[in-house]
């Protein structure tokens, strides 16, 4: 039931790296096989042999890492879900092909190298050569000085739960759509004709503004409220394609710093241009939206103060931008009483007293009818000239039962007053919102936290705040971000325990999840990106990846061990034969992940925070793990012996002391 959308799509990606790596781990094991002197086929059968466990714990842990991340509720696990599916559909593919097509295809096409290899082959087998043997002898020394390594271990974990707290957050980065919107607010009661002379003066600036291509203006309409006003506009702008604008450096970041600057020498109206949230439906802009409700009753006026204020103390701290309310207590208002005891003595209908002040103030619809092949409508309304004064509604008739036209002035009286333009709630509070974003150099998490500071200082006890969009969606995925993390990592073991047997090998593999993270984490931070949901999700995946070089090193040694090699010494030995697939399948998803790093265009934000995360994650995970995982196993291994060795002594001492003999159990 998935899409092709952004999600699946970066999830398709990834595949590309993913699915050739247990490929890659039996041609390599096969053709090493060959090497050393054997035939294609059995040497086939011996690397299948010695891989289908890694292959199979593998494609477990793919699967499962994601499995909390797709059954999460919520927006949250929508957006996992459709990246976790693609995943893990491929790993098991991936697996399913590895273990049928693949050995046969080893068999079939492997062959022992014949004739002298040409001089690159030459160079890069001396130089790989070289750099083997010096892994070999590094990981050698590591393993006889177990509690130093542990230390460095342990200030790395530190480092990067450091690293990874001090993180700016954010929820999803601000997407170049390839479109703005911009929303024009004129001074309270400002008519339609006034609007339209800003919005004409607003065309002339974006004719001019490079980059911009086409714009329409909806007159009457405010969005960021939701309401239709005579003294607001909306006006949708549309880029260039991006090919031609990015090439001159006109950024979605450009031309909004641009018409802001251009827009604020506009003195008679508020314009101010936004881009669209991310997701589409969270929210009518980007950046965040407070929402503050007056709890006690204090009244509108009280109310707008307290929004004044807190629009003000934002618009000094650095760190927040495009800060602003649409919340207007005082506007001019006609209020109309009706007298209904005159309305029932004259024998008025009072739904044609509203029909008619309808009608004419605001439009009534009539009909529709065809023309040129197109459908119109026709509404009714009253020329502006003829309800331009308070005289003019009292100047109205109405029709009685009787067919008499009674004037409205004799029904009602007509006042000034003030009053807001539009009466909104928010859990059935009166509501006001501000709506702004991040300064430059600011994360979304920075402008949330400095703006519920500024709340907490300027709102009594008897108003409280709100987030919604797309800061309700970042606030709340903060806790739901460490529940997967923890889950992901829990199932991970679960899975690695049943396969091994063992409630302590596991954490040889598990013990490499700080360092993927410290990786994708420090590529974050150089690229002053923040920690939004494309890079949690690349941070799961690299929970997986890292995993799996690991495993491939422990099960190799376990291999060796059981054929009665010390412990040290398979350690060393299974690094030394695990080095180079673990960089064949490493290199080859790195390379794979280089054109989401360098994206740009169309979904670009996204495309670089999730590569960034798991590029960086990948390379951490690759140089370190190599070095950490052999002394990992090493002392798990050992402790793992060492807690069968004490009940394996016991049923000895039984047999050996007992006059009858025992049968084993």
């Amino acid at each position: 039931g998935l899409t092709v959308n952004m999600l699946t799509l970066f999830g398709l990606i990834l595949a590309i790296g993913i699915v050739v790596d247990d490929a890659i781990v039996i041609v390599e094991n096969a053709a090493h096989h060959i090497e050393e002197g054997m035939e294609p086929k059995p040497a086939t059968i011996k690397a299948m042999d010695e891989v289908l466990g890694p292959i199979i714990g593998i494609t477990l842990v793919l699967m499962a890492v994601f499995i909390p991340a797709s059954v999460q509720g919520g927006i949250t696990g929508q957006l996992y879900r459709q990246f976790a599916l693609t995943i893990a559909a491929t790993a098991l593919i991936s697996a399913i092909n590895a273990v049928t097509l693949k050995p046969a295809q080893c068999a079939m096409w492997l062959r022992a190298p014949s004739g002298r290899k040409n001089i690159f082959a030459r160079a890069f087998n001396r130089v790989y050569g070289w750099i083997e043997a010096v892994y070999t002898a590094i990981v050698r020394v590591l393993v006889r000085h177990v509690f130093a390594v542990m230390l460095l271990f342990a200030a790395t974990v530190v480092w990067a739960g450091w690293w990874y707290l001090r993180v700016p957050t954010g929820f999803f980065p601000t997407e170049d759509q390839g479109y703005i919107l911009a929303s024009v607010q004129l001074p309270d009661a400002a008519s339609q004709a006034r609007t339209r002379e800003v919005s004409e003066r607003i065309d002339d600036i974006l004719v001019d503004t490079e980059g911009v291509s086409d714009w329409f203006t909806i007159g009457g309409l405010s969005l960021l409220d939701n309401s239709s006003a005579s003294n607001a506009a909306t006006m949708f702008i549309t880029f260039d394609d991006w090919n031609e604008r990015l090439k001159q450096g006109r950024t979605l970041e450009a031309i909004l710093d641009e018409l802001r600057a251009d827009f604020g020498q506009i003195k008679e109206a508020v314009v101010f241009p936004f881009a669209p949230p991310a997701i589409r439906g969270l929210g009518v802009r980007g950046g965040f939206e407070m929402i503050i409700e007056d709890r006690g009753g204090v009244g509108r006026d009280a109310l707008y103060q307290v929004v004044l204020e807190t629009v003000e103390d934002a618009r000094s701290q650095s760190g927040l931008a495009a800060l602003n309310t649409t919340f207007r207590p005082g506007v001019p208002q006609l209020y109309v009483d009706i007298d209904r005891t005159k309305v029932k003595t004259l024998d008025v209908p009072l739904s044609s007293v509203f029909s008619t002040l309808q009608a004419y103030l605001g439009s009534a619809y009539v009909n529709d009818f065809n023309k040129f092949g197109r459908i119109y409508q026709v509404r009714l309304q009253a020329e502006s000239q003829f309800r331009a004064e308070p005289d003019d509604i009292r100047r109205l008739e109405v029709r009685n039962r009787h067919g008499e036209m009674v004037p409205l002035g004799t029904l009602a009286t007509v006042s000034k007053s003030f009053g807001p333009q539009t009466i909104n709630r928010f859990n059935l509070y009166p509501m006001a919102s501000v709506t702004g974003e991040p300064a430059p150099g600011y994360s979304t998490g920075d402008a949330l936290q400095l703006m519920e500071q500024i709340a907490a200082e300027n709102l009594s006890d008897q108003m409280g705040y709100d987030w919604t969009g797309m800061a309700y969606q970042e606030k709340k995925i903060g806790g739901e971000a460490v529940f997967i993390f923890g889950m992901a990592v829990l199932l991970v073991y679960l899975v690695l325990a049943a396969q091994y047997e063992s409630w302590f090998i596991p954490w040889a593999v598990i013990l490499v999840v700080p360092l993927g993270l410290l990786g994708a984490v420090a590529a974050v931070s150089l690229r002053n990106m923040d920690n939004n949901l494309y890079t949690q999700i690349g941070i799961v995946l690299i929970i997986a990846l890292a995993s799996k070089n690991a495993i491939l090193i422990v099960e190799f040694a376990r291999d060796i061990r059981a054929r009665g090699t010390s412990i040290l010494d398979a350690a060393v030995e299974a690094s030394r034969l695990r080095f180079r697939p673990i960089l064949m399948t490493s290199f080859a998803f790195i390379l794979g992940v280089v054109p989401l790093v360098v994206a740009d265009g169309a979904g670009a934000a996204g495309q670089r925070a999730l590569g960034t995360a798991v590029f960086g994650g990948m390379i951490a995970s690759t140089v370190l793990a190599v070095f950490f995982v052999p002394v990992f196993y090493v002392i798990f291994q050992s402790m793992a012996e060492w807690w069968k060795r004490p009940k394996r002594k016991s049923r000895e001492s039984i047999v050996v002391d007992s006059s009858e003999p025992v049968a084993a159990t």
